[in-house]
């Protein structure tokens, strides 16, 4: 068999997984507003979907809460790329996200998981300002021989880092 009867007898393979972060928080719609703003994000608005489950009877009012005057779940949303796909009957997106998610007890320890934010080294001093502006605050900058960066924290306390 030849290197290419070999190439067109292989199964094709399998396409990328989809996948979200997602992030336990206590306030998930200020997670949201925070990391929307902070990434250049969009919330997410699935008001459509949620105003469908509603009229069904598949999902309870208390479930539902008004958020930037449309509907949203209470204990759940995301924020994505701007320039990502949408499932237009949800709107779901479909590509890069960030979804927040309501729990009960509240952060603690150090994260195992935190996003690298990359402004650029000539921007980090200003990126660092305005994430403080939003809410963000530093933990401390680190200068290694490796690089150097900036330790923050979300509104809740969620570690990452602006390089």
């Amino acid at each position: 068999m030849t290197d290419t009867e070999a190439h067109e007898t292989r199964a094709p393979a399998p396409a990328p997984v989809h996948w979200k972060l997602v992030i336990d928080c206590g306030n998930p719609q200020a997670q949201a507003d925070f990391w929307a703003a902070a990434l250049h994000y969009e919330v997410e608005d699935n008001n459509a979907l949620i105003e469908r489950l509603l009229e069904l009877g598949a999902l309870p009012r208390e479930a539902v809460v008004e958020f930037h005057a449309r509907l949203a779940f209470r204990d759940l949303v995301a924020v994505r790329h701007p320039e990502d796909p949408v499932e237009p009957d949800s709107g779901t997106g479909l590509g890069r996200r960030l979804l927040f998610q309501r729990v009960a007890e509240p952060k603690s320890g150090k994260n195992r998981l935190h996003l690298d934010l990359h402004p650029g080294a000539d921007r980090r001093e200003d990126e660092v300002a305005r994430l403080q502006g939003l809410g963000a605050s530093v933990l401390r900058e680190v200068k290694e021989a490796g690089g150097q960066w900036v330790v923050m924290a979300d509104p809740e306390g969620n570690e990452f880092c602006v390089q």
